[in-house]
């Protein structure tokens, strides 16, 4: 495959949401454990938005491309290992101290990227990352624990909807926390058994109910502020609940009696931690974890495509109406 000398991306000028740009960049060259992969898609993200804007915990210097996930081909590699996976589709991840994957070329590393199984198309295998392999984390930090049930807020997305159907196949009850009556619809049709809507009135006290019928010990939460509090007020004793997102874009606000008196916790969830060189095998049974679902027959919706010089207008559509699906950048 001929590697051109320069390629389009979407670059960001500032971390302010908007200045992005249509650019012709070089096309880097891999070094040791780097590959090169040639981006067939790219989705956008939550967390994609908050980097763009400038509210993500790792920035980089500017400008530069955003953009964490993808799928593609590897195309060129550092070292012999390496070279083993030219010509092989692959789902990856950026690398932190280079451009992202919204654009035509990215480079990644062989800790971050995972071989796609045939029947795991290129916009699924794009996704497959960020969302599904969260899912799987979060199972696997709540069976470490003992939990005998977990706690989801923002349970419409397609995280949620993922791990809707993995947690089931893994026998592990999950208490969904959506905002809309309708959300609660179409986790059921999903198969979800518990599903609490957080605007209804009698919503904390359901969820306390609920939590300690479920023996649910552990909450994810991508919300933040108030319902942080709200998760630490209902579960058991002892029950720790794990941040990942920060929709409400508000601080954290708890009663601090609960961890004082009822031996509860807050912590962070981030699922980079676990992208770790000692941890490979652990995430390459994960990523085919997953696959193996998304080849089973569930697959994240996609709302849109669109080419990387409509990158603005994509974030708008995707932001506007998140629950409809994902949107893709496809070079």
């Amino acid at each position: 495959m001929t590697i051109p000398k320069t390629h389009r991306a979407v670059q960001l000028a500032a971390y302010d949401g908007a200045s992005l740009t249509l650019v012709e960049k070089a096309v880097p060259k891999p070094e040791g454990k780097e590959l090169l992969v040639k981006v067939l898609a790219a989705p956008i993200n939550p967390s994609d938005v908050m980097f763009t804007r400038g509210l993500y915990g790792l920035k980089k210097a500017l400008p530069t491309v955003p953009g964490f996930e993808g799928s593609g081909i590897v195309v060129d590699a550092g070292n012999l290992i390496g070279k083993a996976l030219i010509g092989k589709r692959v789902a990856f991840t950026h690398k932190d101290s280079a451009d992202g994957t919204w654009g035509e070329y990215c480079l990644t590393e062989l800790t971050s990227c995972f071989p796609l199984k045939a029947g795991v198309s290129d916009e699924q295998g794009a996704m497959l990352i960020v969302n599904p392999l969260t899912a799987w984390g979060m199972c696997h930090v709540a069976s470490q624990e003992n939990a005998a049930a977990i706690v989801h807020t923002a349970a419409a997305s397609a995280l949620g909807r993922f791990l809707c159907v993995l947690a089931e196949k893994k026998g592990l009850p999950v208490l969904h926390i959506v905002r809309r009556p309708e959300q609660r619809e179409l986790l059921l049709s999903l198969g979800a058994r518990h599903v609490l809507v957080s605007s209804d009135a009698d919503f904390d006290k359901n969820l306390r109910t609920l939590a300690k019928e479920l023996k649910a010990t552990i909450a994810f939460d991508a919300v933040a502020g108030s319902m942080t509090g709200r998760l630490v007020e209902a579960l058991p004793r002892g029950s720790s609940v794990r941040v990942y997102g920060a929709l409400s874009e508000e601080a954290i606000t708890l009663n601090p009696g609960q961890l004082i008196f009822a031996g509860k916790s807050v912590r962070g969830f981030y699922l980079t931690e676990l992208f770790q060189p000692t941890t490979l095998p652990f995430l390459l049974k994960g990523a085919l974890d997953v696959q193996n679902i998304v080849e089973g027959g569930f697959t994240t919706t996609v709302a849109a495509r669109r080419p990387l010089a409509e990158a603005k207008e994509a974030i708008a559509a995707y932001q506007g109406a998140m629950t409809e699906g994902k949107v893709l950048l496809v070079p």
